[in-house]
C-alpha cells in the first residue's frame, strides 16, 4: 500500500482517536496548560507506551530500524520554546488543531496559519539557526538505555512503571 495512503489512514484514525479522548477540546488544553486538568498529558503518556512497545517490538523482530536523532540541546530548547509559545496563545498543538478542524472547529485555522507562517519563517532563517544554535549542545546519536548502558526492555518497564504511577496520583488528585 502507498505509504501516503498509510499515513493519512493513521492520521485519520488517531484524530478520531484524539476526538474520543477529548485531547481537542479547548477547556482540556486550557486545563493542561494550567495544570488543573491532566487528560492531555494521560493521553500522551498512552501514546508513549503503547509507541515505546510497538517501536522496539518491531526493531527486536527485525521489522524495522531505528532512525536515531543527534541530541541537541539548543534545537531541543528552541522547538520546546516555539512549541510551547504557539500551544499557550492559540490553544491547540499541530495534532490537536488538525482534529478539531476535521471536527468542524474554524478556530484552529489561525492556529495552522500560524504554524505554517513559523516553518516558513523556521525555513528563511534556517542556515543562522544551523550555524548558530543547531550545533549547540550536540551530544550526537543517544538513546536513553544507551546512556544508562542497560537493555532498552528495562528502560521501557521503569517508564511504564513510572507513568502507571502518574496515573494513579493524577486520579487520586482528580486531575
Amino acid at each position: 500500500m502507498n505509504e501516503l495512503l498509510i499515513g493519512a489512514i493513521t492520521g485519520i484514525l488517531f484524530g478520531f482517536i484524539m476526538q474520543k479522548a477529548q485531547v481537542i477540546r479547548y477547556d482540556r488544553q486550557l486545563g493542561a496548560l494550567r495544570l488543573q486538568d491532566m487528560t492531555i498529558v494521560k493521553f500522551m503518556l498512552s501514546v508513549i507506551i503503547v509507541s515505546m512497545v510497538g517501536i522496539y517490538l518491531l526493531h527486536d523482530l527485525g521489522l524495522i530500524k531505528l532512525s536515531i536523532k543527534s541530541f541537541v540541546v539548543g534545537g531541543n530548547v528552541l522547538g520546546g520554546l516555539i512549541f510551547g509559545i504557539g500551544w499557550a496563545i492559540v490553544g491547540y498543538c499541530p495534532a490537536t488543531a488538525m482534529a478539531a478542524l476535521g471536527e468542524g472547529r474554524f478556530d484552529s485555522v489561525f492556529g495552522l496559519l500560524g504554524m505554517i507562517l513559523g516553518a516558513g519563517l523556521y525555513a528563511e532563517f534556517y542556515p543562522q539557526i544551523k550555524a548558530n544554535i543547531l550545533t549547540c549542545g550536540n551530544f550526537g546519536k543517544m538513546t536513553l538505555p544507551t546512556v544508562l548502558g542497560i537493555n532498552h526492555w528495562i528502560v521501557i518497564i521503569v517508564l511504564i512503571a513510572l507513568f502507571i504511577g502518574l496515573f494513579a496520583w493524577f486520579e487520586k488528585k482528580k486531575l
